[in-house]
């Protein structure tokens, strides 16, 4: 999956949350069932959580709320040969490993290698079998995986990786059936909307992998978090990395999605010895429904699956009937009655807002970017023939690139008195033209159509013309057969094109002497740092003066204090073009949020039912990409004054910027009978009860309704008496709190729809 991989090559380590004596090692092996621990096979449950998406303050808040959620292990990245080297070594070092009494019960080396290894032929064999000779040089005592790598050499563990892997089984027969990546969501595009995959869609994937026979699963991501700085790739990946993740980007719970798989977690745990030890066996219940059991001496253990995308089925299955909606998974731990059933969300649905206070208002400072020199005469730091790749000239140093020229035009020369164009035929995700320190115009990447032609009227002098053109990157291609060599910036050609009546006249411009500087002058001399305070030029000092709006490559700086509470401190860019934004000197990544998704693809209500694809229950249509950005608490200093910095690219109006937390603002619940559902607003009470009903009501939340039958009492007190003023509150879904009902069809089941606010 693209999104995920560093340059190169990759390593990956799951780290199992119990702890062992480091007195004593633990035997950590597998065979055709399941992964073992001291011989016992295991269920085991994990979540990537990539630690530079976070800050080292959240990692225990977001290794404590993902143990709650029923997670074992957490898996993370390291880049390949001597870095996973290293890193081995600083592990084995403080016995981290389970040979050593350590949690680290599992290594990955490569990843999705298997969707590209075609593509290099021989060489690509020959590179998977080095991996594999590499990992087992490095004597670590646990498996290594390679992830979506068929036939993987042995001792390796083939595994899967996508949004459904219950008909996936291994080459090797030897092998467990592993899940390594069940993607949880999808990542953002600039330009993109946003994507949502359901918590009944993810719960049935879960539920129809164990069905299935296997027994190690990992969510992609659990936790999601922020690409802070440059590090996202892609390209166009977004800032915000939260995708649609159980915790989302600020670390908080994604509800229902986190208590839903919690739930699942529970009853997966404790159908541990069926699952791994016990005999299988399938009933077919037709209609696209089948029975599995996992029977041992000591108890059995069964799922009834329902793959039909349309038609609930009402079945019989050991005497008794059970009714299991469309695309969905019931779980019977004890194989006589239904715990859990994928489609039916008995937790609570968080709605998150901005809070309600007023924002301060920003005291804005700013200066330009001084690029006199470098757009009037072309000055720069390295000269060459020909157009260069932009990626080779500045290593993935800056996201900036200039590209100057001169070119000598007189009254002779057969393209004067024409109408006169630019036209440059570029890879620049980004593109900004200069012709005599003139702006001519810009283009930027859409649709994915990387290669494009920019066009635009120019007005050259007699004499030397100087051609400056910035080319911008937004994340480097990071997966593909031989994406390392794709064309990054202006790859030519570059010419003036005259045009008179039907006739045209080209000058390529691509062979002649180009100037090239690497980054922008504000970047290589950190304005961005809480320690820069402008220059002895007067010119160059930061100013106080009315503020401007709209103005391109311009550099803006303002105080502000830190918002109050613990809650997760966002910033609004509404109002800004593009750039890069710092707090404190501490970059929080690059922003965009004057490019819009388009205005159609999205829908009000999302079916869970069906496969799931990244373009499916789409919303946000015709609104930015991403308008708010993640400040970390940590970056901030919450006594005292704080500093933002910004550098705009585009052009915007900084004084719309300001500064939120991100609350718990509403709670629903759709619980059914003989359920228990919990109500909690975070560390905020419950306020008010704004819809109760027991019985059949319906709609989503924020616009419940009553249905054709009702409790005989006041649902909408009793949920205040028990909640409001609370912090969290917990009831039984039943009859006989919230009163019998005569008219709601039969033996059809009843549940709770509940709104409250914090």
């Amino acid at each position: 999956m693209e999104m995920k991989h560093f340059i190169y090559l990759l390593s990956l380590f799951f780290i199992l949350f119990a702890t062992f004596s480091s007195s004593n090692s633990t035997i950590v092996s597998h065979d055709e069932r399941a992964i073992t621990i001291n011989g016992q096979r295991r269920i085991l449950i994990s979540g990537s959580i990539h630690y530079p998406r976070s800050t080292s303050d959240m990692w225990p808040d977001l290794i404590n709320k993902a143990k709650d959620g029923g997670l074992d292990a957490i898996e993370t990245y390291n880049e390949m040969q001597n870095f996973t080297t290293k890193i081995v070594n600083m592990m084995k070092q403080e016995n981290l490993f389970a040979s050593q009494g350590g949690p680290i019960i599992l290594a990955q080396i490569e990843n999705e290698y298997g969707n590209v290894i075609s593509s290099y032929g021989a060489e690509g064999k020959a590179y998977i079998n080095w991996c594999a000779n590499m990992a087992n040089s490095l004597d670590i005592g646990v498996p290594w995986l390679m992830c979506q790598q068929p036939h993987a050499p042995e001792p390796m563990i083939e595994t899967c990786n996508g949004f459904y892997c219950d008909q996936y089984k291994p080459s090797n027969p030897s092998s467990p059936k592993m899940w390594t990546e069940n993607w949880t969501g999808w990542f953002k595009n600039w330009g993109g909307k946003h994507p949502y995959r359901t918590a009944e869609d993810l719960a049935y994937s879960v539920a129809r992998f164990f069905q299935t026979g296997g027994t190690f699963q990992n969510y992609y991501m659990y936790h999601g978090g922020t690409n802070f700085g440059r590090v996202a790739g892609g390209p166009y990946i977004t800032t915000s990395y939260d995708y649609h993740a159980p915790l989302d980007e600020f670390g908080s719970l994604n509800q229902p999605k986190w208590g839903h798989l919690k739930q699942l977690h529970t009853l997966l745990k404790s159908m541990e010895k069926p699952l791994t030890y016990g005999n299988i066996s399938t009933i077919d219940l037709g209609n696209s429904v089948t029975a599995t059991v996992y029977s041992t001496k000591e108890r059995s253990s069964c799922f009834i699956g329902n793959v039909n995308t349309t038609a609930d089925a009402l079945v019989k299955f050991k005497g008794k009937d059970y009714n299991v909606p469309a695309w969905s998974v019931s779980v019977l731990p004890d194989c006589n009655k239904e715990a859990y059933n994928t489609a039916r969300v008995n937790t609570q649905t968080s709605i998150m807002t901005e809070d309600s206070r007023k924002p301060e208002k920003l005291e804005w400072t700013w200066r330009p970017e001084v690029a006199r020199k470098t757009i009037l005469k072309g000055s720069g730091d390295l000269i060459a023939k020909g157009l260069v790749d932009q990626k080779d000239v500045t290593n993935d140093a800056s996201d900036y690139l200039w590209y100057m020229t001169r070119v000598h035009l007189d009254k002779k020369d057969p393209l004067w008195s024409r109408n006169m164009t630019l036209r440059v035929h570029s890879n620049a995700h980004v593109l900004h033209a200069y012709v005599n320190g003139k702006y001519v115009g810009n283009q930027i990447v859409k649709d994915n159509k990387f290669d494009y032609k920019f066009e635009k009227k120019v007005n050259p002098v007699h004499g030397t013309n100087h051609i400056s053109l910035l080319s911008v990157s937004v994340g480097l291609q990071n997966y593909g057969p031989f994406f390392e060599s794709g064309p990054t910036g202006i790859n030519g050609p570059v010419k003036l094109v005259g045009y008179k009546g039907d006739e045209t006249i080209e000058k390529d411009l691509s062979g002649h002497q180009w100037d090239y500087k690497i980054g922008l002058n504000g970047f290589n001399n950190k304005l961005f740092s809480t320690k820069s305070v402008g220059h002895k030029n007067h010119k160059l000092k930061w100013s106080n003066e009315k503020l401007p709006a709209d103005r391109m490559l311009t550099w803006y700086k303002a105080k502000f204090k830190a918002p109050l509470g613990k809650d997760p401190v966002i910033v609004d860019f509404s109002g800004l073009g593009k750039g890069e934004a710092w707090i404190n000197g501490q970059s929080i990544g690059r922003y965009w949020p004057s490019f819009n998704s388009s205005d159609d693809g999205c829908t009000d209500e999302c079916d869970y039912r069906g496969e799931y694809g990244s373009d499916k229950c789409s919303f946000m249509c015709g609104k930015p990409t991403q308008r708010w950005y993640h400040v970390p608490r940590s970056f901030l200093n919450e006594s005292g004054h704080n500093t933002i910095t910004l550098f705009e690219e585009m052009g915007g109006d900084p004084s719309m910027v300001n500064f939120k937390t991100v609350v718990v603002g509403t709670v629903c619940a759709r619980a059914h009978e003989h359920n228990t559902v919990e109500l909690s607003c975070s560390n905020r009470p419950i306020s008010a009860v704004k819809f109760a009903s027991f019985g059949n009501p319906s709609g989503h939340c924020g616009s419940f309704a009553v249905g054709t039958c009702e409790g005989a009492k006041d649902a909408a007190k009793i949920v205040a008496k028990d909640c409001v003023g609370k912090l969290n509150c917990t009831m039984n879904v039943s009859s006989d709190k919230f009163g019998s009902t005569s008219d709601c069809g039969g033996d059809s089941p009843k549940r709770l729809f509940v709104e409250v606010e914090c």
